[in-house]
């Protein structure tokens, strides 16, 4: 690049950079449009070569480059909706969720604990976690963890009127 064509391309920039600013912001929101006025000025960077002399055509030659980055965006945008989405159909279909109604009195039960005792349980039966890793997570001490999991069994052992060991 040429320090002539710097020098054109800084002028260029330095004049649209707030319309094409404006132009991103209407398009994509506050939030990503600096990111995309990033991207359009790293590729006029790279295409300086082919910056029309005339002021209004290298204005427009920007808006173009800009569109052209909204457009990548907008489909790099559709590719991550799309595969976010099939992974969470993947996660559902994986999910060995029990048919029909198996389970709902447990489930029931578990929803009737306190919120924390509740958690716990589903810690450490629904995501498979020790009690030690549960209480980690949960920001308690482990010994806690044990009395309240104990606690826990014991209301779901009442709950369901189970007089046995409930795992």
């Amino acid at each position: 690049m040429s320090r002539h064509d710097d020098a054109r391309l800084t002028r260029a920039l330095e004049s649209s950079a707030s319309a094409l600013l404006a132009y991103l912001e209407r398009r994509v929101g506050p939030d990503d449009a600096p990111d995309l006025l990033g991207e359009t000025m790293v590729v006029a960077w790279r295409r300086v070569a082919e910056l029309p002399t005339d002021p209004e055509r290298a204005r427009m030659w920007l808006f173009g480059i800009a569109r052209g980055t909204l457009l990548n965006h907008a489909r790099g945008q559709r590719r991550r909706w799309a595969l976010a989405d099939r992974i969470r159909l993947q996660v559902r279909e994986a999910a060995t969720a029990p048919p029909a109604d198996d389970g709902s009195e447990v489930r029931d039960a578990i929803d009737r604990l306190e919120p924390d005792l509740a958690e716990l349980i589903r810690l450490v039966h629904w995501e498979r976690l020790s009690i030690s890793d549960a209480a980690e997570m949960l920001g308690i001490p482990a010994s806690t963890a044990r009395g309240r999991y104990q606690r826990a069994k014991d209301a779901l052992r009442a709950a369901l009127g189970v007089g046995a060991s409930l795992a």
